[in-house]
């Protein structure tokens, strides 16, 4: 029998942490997806490759390891052979997007919250009697304040507890924090109480991603992350909405009671439905089940890293600051993906004062508004689906022998990141000039489809090369992304005051042509970058 060694001792022998795509198609070879050939934890300081060692596998699921060297043996609590249902890579489909059905559905309900407000700010003024402007933009970013801060604590303590125990910790505390911004009496209790509810309903933006990798391959992955990007970006379109009509006829409160009773709904779904799917944590279960069954308290799991909670918690905390700091791929893609998902908040923040003043909408009217850049991004979603993956199986066939490599997912955004900037110059200049409503709005449709194929292409690109650090890699970007839409905003009036519409936008636009080239880039040079030692990252 080949010896085989202890997880501590093969972390002081790996190398620095690759990029998790190169364990799928780069120099560690190809590992076949879907049958749990790869696995790791966040909590761990290197990748850990789940190799097939010559141990037996005991018809419980644990090896007897020979440490090398030693006399003795240690209990290793692993899957049950690469087709343990129990893993949930290997879960059917139907489980799988049940369960991915659920947590897109938790991540649309926390952005609807971001906007619904926002067409009722006027209102909120007039009945707390001030009228300060910068103050009306705030009130809604503050909750996005909450957005950016909740991953770097949701994202750990998903790693500590399970992914399943923060979606519901964190749904029940978001309906609570919810209704207390329904019953505030002063705007400093509602600004107060935005910030914790956008806080706690960070949870599957900081861990949705990370579900998704749990449970998918690379087929299934686009899908999959078209579905979980589709919440942040459709959700605050169609919020003012139904803000809208709803301030109107029963007033700004009852926003907070109908956003409280929707996280009721789905928190009672998410409840039935929803299943662990943390490798780390199921295999953590399952340990402490068979140290109960059997008696032997040496049994440990695979996964397990043998740190204390405490400097797990740090070491999570870190990681996505690392990311940002030290992986080109992160920062670049998190600061257009940031850009890109803030135009979203700035348009919406402006829509209320400009189209009631250039073009008489009412309360209830100017919520459609928010509609035609909704429809964009449905757009948008339409065309990911269908070229998407058509594109980057054709690109793996021809180019790299049927490998897939993370770069194939970039040219849906040769076409997208022209239309943003399109979108956003054709948006300025008809409101500038009071053209029609309805063609500053074809401007922001066209914006819409822009924004959403790039967030999505971003996202899953991410996933893609950081698979086992997934829920890390998209943290860091949702705390970039909410940063800058909750402060880009405070500055849109402003802006406008002084440029106008028409300056203004077009400024906004020119941003984006000059972050366009970056989609070339990574698609030539990207599989460099990741691969680049400078650049590989030690967790």
């Amino acid at each position: 029998m080949a010896p085989s060694q202890d997880l501590g001792e093969r972390d002081q022998q790996q190398p620095p942490a690759p990029y998790p795509a190169d364990l799928e198609n780069g120099r560690y070879g190809r590992i076949p997806n879907g049958h749990g050939s790869t696995t790791g934890t966040e909590g761990s300081g290197t990748l850990q490759l789940n190799e097939k060692d010559d141990a037996t596998l005991r018809p419980n699921g644990s090896h007897d390891v020979k440490e090398e060297g030693q006399e003795t043996s240690t209990n290793v609590v692993d899957w049950d052979g690469p087709d343990d249902p129990a893993n949930p890579q290997n879960w059917t489909l139907s489980k799988k997007w049940l369960n991915i059905s659920v947590v897109g559905l938790i991540t649309f309900n926390v952005p609807l919250a971001s906007s619904m407000f926002a067409p009722a700010v006027p209102q909120l003024l007039q009945d707390f009697h001030t009228d300060n402007a910068s103050l009306s933009t705030f009130v809604v970013s503050v909750y996005i304040l909450g957005l950016a801060a909740g991953p770097l604590i949701l994202a750990p303590m998903s790693e500590l507890y399970g992914r399943l125990n923060v979606y519901h910790v964190g749904n029940v505390l978001f309906i609570i924090f919810t209704v207390a911004c329904g019953l505030a009496t002063n705007i400093n209790m509602l600004v107060a109480f935005r910030f914790l509810a956008g806080l706690v309903g960070a949870a599957p933006i900081a861990i949705g991603a990370g579900t998704i990798a749990d449970v998918t391959n690379l087929q299934q992955r686009g899908t999959a992350m078209s579905i979980w990007s589709l919440g942040p970006l459709l959700g605050p379109s169609i919020g003012p909405v139904i803000g809208g009509f709803l301030a109107q006829a029963a007033g700004w409160r009852w926003i907070f009671w109908l956003l409280a009773i929707i996280a009721g709904a789905v928190a009672i779904i998410s409840f039935f439905v929803l299943q662990e799917t943390h490798a780390p944590t199921l295999l953590k279960r399952k340990t402490n089940r068979l140290r109960k069954e059997t008696g032997n308290m040496a049994l440990r799991s695979k996964l397990d890293t043998q740190l204390p909670p405490k400097e797990m918690f740090l070491r999570a905390i870190v990681r996505p600051c690392k990311m940002l700091l030290f992986s080109p791929v992160c920062l670049i893609l998190s600061f257009y993906s940031a850009f890109v998902y803030a135009l979203i908040y700035f348009m919406f923040s402006t829509f209320s004062f400009i189209f009631k003043a250039s073009y008489g909408f009412n309360q209830g009217t100017v919520g459609l508004v928010y509609l035609a850049c909704g429809i964009g991004m449905l757009l948008g979603l339409g065309i990911q689906q269908l070229t998407g993956d058509r594109i980057r199986q054709r690109l793996a066939d021809k180019r790299n022998g049927g490998d897939h490599k993370p770069e194939y997912r970039f040219p849906p955004m040769f076409m997208a990141g022209g239309l943003l900037p399109a979108g956003l110059f054709m948006y300025g200049w008809a409101v500038q000039h009071h053209v029609q409503w309805a063609v500053p709005l074809l401007g922001t449709l066209i914006a819409g489809i822009g924004i959403c194929i790039i967030s999505i292409c971003i996202n899953t690109y991410l996933v893609d090369t950081f698979t086992m650090y997934a829920a890390s890699a998209l943290a860091a970007s949702a705390v970039l992304r909410s940063v800058f839409a909750a402060v880009l905003p405070l500055f849109a009036l402003q802006m406008y005051n002084k440029l106008g519409l028409g300056w203004g936008n077009s400024l906004l636009a020119f941003v984006g042509l000059g972050m366009w080239p970056i989609t070339f880039l990574f698609f030539v040079h990207g599989e460099k970058l990741r691969k680049n030692p400078k650049f590989q990252i030690k967790f």
